[in-house]
């Protein structure tokens, strides 16, 4: 039996923040968190620090210069790795508008990755697959490829989840498309999540997909009908309709603080999640990269299109890390620090149906735990009870 104890100030559990006392680990599960040890116990010592879920990366395309739609099973765990040097040890698979049978390559390619795994690996868990698209609409498409979307099919996700082995946790989808309703209805029963996004949908066709079964919005205000005082549109929805989540891209350039703050104080923080909408150029230098069929310039910390022209269009996506994002949410005082990291842990994994495997720290459940030091820096992740190498 592997067997020790991490001694910190501040322990995120479900429910409750718990101070002072030890986090017993047990051959790669967490234990109880208890006041004393026994005198020849492993103490790791990190007095002073918060020891917090490890974060849930629930809208991710890619990390390191790998990206889910290259297919490349040793290039998606070298971004697993990757990923966990900066906190997220669990992340969503997201794919992007290309044709069915490149989706379909892409969700057989995350099983295979997650397959191939052995015992020695640490790196970020592959705890389910986003299908950010097709089935969108042209005028807020993004950097999604128009030429690729269709209205949202049943049998094309049976296929696509067939190829997952089961992995697909949700789907995102425009509202005003035909055959929305039956499409949201048909995956609530499923047990997987649809979530509203790059859509110029309705208020009322926003809360018609909600009535049918959606629970969550993509990148909220992001490639979405705006709020306006005679058209709520879909932002309206995301933030007035109950028991749903709003992803929300906390890098300060996708959304601006007082936004942000606005989503908050409508839905509570406890519904608003954070995510990256990390590209292949996370955690690279500045340049040219792709992203699907579309060049992209990554430069200033921001990922855009790169035009025919050479100029620069619409923001394609971020490089931002999930532990940057918690640092700017609670810099900006838009949420407390244990707010902050239940919006990137536990809230995350809430809103993609995965909660029961990851998101909190829970007895017998898989110890993946990231330390923070009081300005909630990164001073280290923690996979299945095993050290993250740096």
């Amino acid at each position: 039996m592997n067997r020790y104890f991490v001694k910190a100030s501040k322990f995120v559990l479900p429910g409750r923040v718990a101070s002072e006392g030890y986090l017993e680990v047990i051959d790669g599960l967490f234990g109880e968190v208890v006041s004393e040890v026994p005198e020849d116990a492993e103490v790791l010592d990190y007095s002073g620090c918060w020891i917090a879920p490890g974060y849930v990366d629930t809208h991710i395309h890619g990390f390191g210069g790998h990206d889910v739609m290259d297919c490349d099973i040793d290039g998606l765990n070298e971004a697993s790795v990757e990923l966990a040097k900066h906190g997220t040890t669990s992340w969503v698979a997201t794919t992007l508008t290309q044709p069915a049978e490149e989706i379909m390559a892409a969700c057989a390619a995350v099983f295979e990755a997650v397959e191939a795994r052995d015992d020695d690996f640490v790196g970020a868990n592959i705890d389910g697959i986003y299908l950010e698209g097709p089935f969108f609409t042209e005028k807020h498409k993004g950097a999604q490829n128009p030429d690729n979307m269709c209205d949202p099919n049943v049998d094309l996700f049976c296929d696509w989840q067939e190829a997952a082995h089961g992995l697909i946790c949700k789907s995102a989808i425009a509202p005003e498309r035909d055959g929305s309703t039956q499409y949201c209805t048909t995956l609530h029963e499923m047990g997987v999540v649809v979530a509203l996004g790059h859509s110029d949908a309705t208020y009322e066709q926003g809360m018609a997909a909600v009535a049918a079964g959606a629970t969550a919005f993509v990148h909220t205000y992001n490639g979405m009908s705006g709020l306006n005082h005679r058209n709520p549109g879909l932002v309206g929805c995301a933030m007035t309709a109950t028991s749903t989540y709003a992803e929300i891209i906390c890098d300060g350039m996708h959304v601006l603080p007082g936004a942000i703050q606005t989503l908050v104080n409508a839905r509570g923080w406890e519904h608003v999640v954070l995510v990256s909408d990390c590209l292949r150029c996370g955690g690279m230098p500045a340049g040219d990269y792709f992203l699907g069929d579309f060049p992209i310039r990554l430069t200033g910390g921001l990922a855009r299109l790169k035009m025919a022209d050479g100029t620069l269009g619409s923001i394609a996506g971020s490089v931002l890390t999930l532990d940057q994002a918690v640092r700017n949410v609670v810099e900006w005082n838009i949420v407390t620090a244990e707010q902050g990291i239940r919006m990137a842990s536990e809230v995350a994994a809430k809103s993609a149906g995965i909660d029961d495997i990851c998101g909190m720290m829970l007895p017998g459940r898989s110890a993946d735990f990231n330390v923070l030091d009081t300005d909630l820096m990164l001073v280290d992740t923690f996979i299945g009870g095993k050290q993250v190498q740096k």
